[in-house]
C-alpha cells in the first residue's frame, strides 16, 4: 500500500476540488490519503475537527468491476501545528484526541529540538524545506527523534511549486543535509499537493528525491513502509492501553471449538450423573459395617489391631 498523508485542506477548498484531487491521487495509486489542516499557536480553548467526512465508498459499478475506475482510498484526518515556542505545546493532547494523525511544524531551533527529543504527541515533523532555516541540521537530534518514532517528512510539492530559484535551492540543501544527518531512515514522502496537477506517481518521487540523494530502497521505504508506521501507531495511542499495548480478540485454531463443545457435553453427563448418584445417597440410610450384606469382615485400624494383641496376652498371662 502507497500512502500519502498530506492533501491541504482549508476552509476555502472546494468540495469539487478536492474530490479531483483524492480521484487523482487514487488513479496513480495511492491507497491511504491524509487531509491536512495547518493551524498556528495558540490553540483556541475548544478544539474543534472542521475537516470534511467524505462519504464512504459506494458499491462498485459494472464499470469498477471491470477495473475501467479505481477503489476510493481511505481517507484520514490529519493536523499541522505550526511551533516556533516550545512552551505552547501544553494542549496538544487535546488537539491530538480530535485527528487521526498530528505533526508538527517547528520554525526555530528551540522548537526543532523540542519537537526531536522530547515533545511525546505527534509522530511527524514536518518542515518547510522551501525555506532558509537559522540552523543546521544535525545528526543527534534526528537521530534521536527516530530512535523514538517520529518521522520526518519531506513534501515534495515545495519544490515543484516553488517559483523563487532561490526556494529550490533551499530545498534541495535541506533535503541533503537531512539525508545524510540520517541516511536515509525515519523520512515519510507526502505530496503537500494544494492542487491535482502538483501530485506525482509513486515511481517518478522515487526517482526525482533519488537524484538528490536518497536511495531507491529508501524512497519506496518512504512511500509504504514509514507512512504505515505513523498510522499504526497513531491507532494505538487512541485505542491501545496507554498508547503501548493494543490488546485484540485472537481466534482459536481449527478445531478447538468442536473440542469445547465436547468437553462442555462430557462435562454435562458426568455432572448429571454425579447428581444422580447423590440423589440416590440422599435417599438411603447409611448402613453400620454389620448390616452390610456383603458378608466380609470389615477392616480394623492398626491401633485397635494393637489392642486385641495387648489383651490377648494377658489373658494368656492369668490363664498360667
Amino acid at each position: 500500500m502507497l500512502y500519502d498523508l498530506n492533501i491541504p485542506w482549508t476552509p476555502s477548498t472546494s468540495p469539487a476540488e478536492l474530490q479531483s484531487t483524492i480521484s487523482f491521487a487514487s488513479s496513480l495509486g495511492y491507497s491511504v490519503l491524509a487531509l491536512n489542516h495547518t493551524i498556528n499557536f495558540p490553540l483556541p480553548s475548544q478544539i474543534t475537527n472542521p475537516l470534511p467526512k467524505l462519504p464512504a465508498p459506494s458499491a462498485p459499478t459494472a464499470k469498477q468491476q471491470q477495473g475501467a475506475t479505481t477503489k476510493q482510498p481511505t481517507i484520514l484526518h490529519r493536523v499541522t501545528a505550526v511551533l516556533s515556542d516550545p512552551g505552547q505545546n501544553y494542549r496538544l493532547p487535546a488537539l491530538a484526541a480530535a485527528y487521526d494523525i498530528l505533526a508538527i511544524r517547528p520554525t526555530t531551533e528551540k522548537a526543532f529540538q523540542a519537537a526531536c527529543l522530547s515533545i511525546a504527541e505527534p509522530s511527524l515533523i514536518s518542515l518547510d524545506l522551501a525555506q532558509h532555516f537559522g540552523f543546521h541540521f544535525r545528526p543527534k537530534p534526528l537521530m534521536a527523534a527516530v530512535a523514538r518514532g517520529v518521522r520526518i517528512e519531506v513534501c515534495y510539492s515545495q519544490v515543484l511549486a516553488a517559483a523563487d530559484p532561490r526556494a529550490r535551492a533551499c530545498f534541495i540543501s535541506n533535503l541533503g543535509a537531512i539525508i545524510r544527518s540520517t541516511k536515509g531512515r525515519g523520512i515519510v514522502i507526502s505530496s503537500e499537493a494544494k492542487q491535482a496537477l502538483s501530485l506525482r506517481a509513486p515511481a517518478d518521487v522515487v526517482n526525482m528525491l533519488a537524484v538528490w540523494g536518497l536511495g531507491t530502497e529508501k524512497g519506496t521505504e518512504a512511500l509504504g513502509v514509514n507512512p504505515r508506521g505513523v498510522v499504526v501507531n497513531e491507532g494505538i495511542k487512541r485505542s491501545g492501553f496507554r498508547g503501548v499495548v493494543n490488546v485484540l480478540e485472537v481466534g482459536g485454531r481449527e478445531g478447538d471449538d468442536a473440542k469445547k463443545k465436547q468437553q462442555q457435553q462430557g462435562g454435562g453427563k458426568k455432572g448429571a450423573a454425579a447428581g444422580d448418584k447423590s440423589g440416590k445417597k440422599q435417599g438411603e440410610k447409611r448402613k453400620t459395617p454389620d448390616e452390610s450384606g456383603d458378608g466380609q469382615q470389615p477392616a480394623i485400624s492398626k491401633r485397635q489391631a494393637k489392642k486385641l494383641r495387648m489383651a490377648q496376652k494377658e489373658k494368656e498371662k492369668g490363664s498360667a
